[in-house]
């Protein structure tokens, strides 16, 4: 799944319609006289390698058990290259798949380059009063539906139990906490409270939430990055480093992360139901029990965390529509959502998946199901995904001390407004 939000740079695109774009597959509608399903849907998936992955192929690759008359080409895209690949790709109209695990701040801005087919009245959406409501919202632009949510997720505290019980301490509440459990644990262990990955901004959202800010006021059209909360929650995190609770890194920070927490070099990390998986894989979660999970430390204004997720979105020049449209509803059914709940911990988008057996009783689920209900939502328009990229430069600066909290915000900000140019 993510890996975060990567620091893509920029690219200029033009808007191509359905009928300019070719997609992969020749001239093969999809569907042969009778109705049956045909072809081949191509699937660019961006899960995370060694571990979702295996099983998200495995189950498209199971459709063609409903559809044998359909090829499913998998094709797993790294999460950090998907957003500009897929646009490059679009806007050249050659190598585009027919469908894109886009992560949801990607939906709007692709919808808007005109290179989403919309899905209303498609067998894409079957069942679509079913969705969870924060996660359908994505999924909106222009008063039409652009995808299928798949996912939706938010972010938590991940801690090793083992190393608790040794330093003697309780999971923290707040970031004051967090500061002093990480010195007990330092005093009594020799190892690091926390590792907060220093090279995505994802990782900022809910110290930013929790200082009461925000990237930008979509309402209003204002940036508020830079705004007095944005400085606040840029000192907290450089506190965090300074003082010793938390080390940080400026490259491969996913696995940096990943590595030490598995390992026990490290009690904490803030992470996301997408990284269970790789997490049970290390040598100190042998013992699935050992990981325990909490909400993110609060702020001076409460706890915050940021609304996450994937939807399935059809490409606009495919030449397999109808079937594309059947394999995005199969990867976004009830039963195909159970069976990645079940396997992966992931969190479903349909409220009746909640209820099944094997998902009803998931402790990860069951954990972050509240938490993604009070998650704080990204603005659903067109940049959203593009916010990051300055961001995360500055984020990574102040956190090593390359720059400071005030001029870091100020700086994001100022970015924001050459990007948004008719904001405030």
């Amino acid at each position: 799944m993510r890996r975060g939000i990567a620091a893509i740079a920029l690219v200029s695109a033009l808007a191509v319609s359905a009928t300019a774009c070719g997609g992969d597959d020749g001239g093969d509608t999809g569907k042969k006289s009778s109705g049956e399903l045909s072809g081949t849907v191509t699937w660019w998936d961006t899960s995370t390698v060694g571990s979702e992955d295996k099983v998200f192929k495995k189950i498209a690759e199971d459709f063609t058990k409903k559809h044998p008359k359909v090829t499913v080409k998998y094709v797993n895209v790294p999460f950090g290259e998907a957003q500009n690949k897929f646009k490059n790709a679009a806007q050249s109209g050659s190598g585009a798949p027919d469908v894109i695990r886009s992560e949801v701040a990607w939906t709007p801005e692709f919808a808007d380059l005109g290179y989403l087919a919309p899905l209303d009245g498609t067998a894409a959406l079957k069942d679509e009063d079913d969705f969870l409501k924060q996660a359908a919202a994505s999924t909106k632009y222009n008063g039409k539906t652009y995808a299928a949510p798949q996912v939706i997720d938010s972010m938590g505290i991940f801690y090793n139990k083992k190393i608790f019980k040794e330093a003697g301490v309780e999971v923290p509440k707040t970031i004051d906490e967090l500061k002093t459990v990480s010195a007990t644990i330092k005093d009594k262990t020799g190892k690091t409270g926390l590792y907060l990955r220093g090279d995505d901004a994802y990782w900022f959202l809910s110290f930013l939430y929790g200082e009461g800010g925000d990237l930008v006021d979509a309402k209003n059209k204002t940036i508020t990055v830079d705004n007095e909360s944005g400085v606040k929650a840029m000192k907290v995190v450089k506190d965090l480093v300074t003082s010793g609770a938390a080390k940080t890194d400026a490259t491969d920070g996913w696995n940096n992360m990943q590595t030490a927490f598995k390992e026990g070099k490290v009690a904490m990390m803030i992470n996301g139901p997408w990284a269970v998986a790789d997490t049970y894989a290390g040598p100190e979660f042998t013992d699935k029990a050992n990981l325990g999970v909490a909400p993110v430390p609060a702020g001076s204004a409460g706890q915050g965390a940021p609304q996450g997720g994937h939807n399935l979105a059809v490409y606009a020049g495919s030449k397999n529509l109808d079937a594309s449209y059947a394999f995005t509803e199969y990867m976004t059914s009830a039963e195909t959502q159970a069976q990645v709940a079940k396997e992966l911990n992931l969190l479903p988008t349909r409220t009746s998946v909640y209820s099944q057996p094997g998902v009803a009783s998931n402790e990860i689920v069951g954990f972050f199901r509240p938490v993604v209900d009070k998650a704080v939502e990204r603005p659903w328009i067109p940049e959203t995904g593009s916010l990051f990229a300055p961001l995360v430069t500055e984020y990574t600066k102040v956190l090593t001390g390359q720059t400071t909290p005030e001029k870091g915000a100020k700086a994001a900000g100022d970015a924001y407004r050459k990007l948004l140019k008719d904001w405030k």
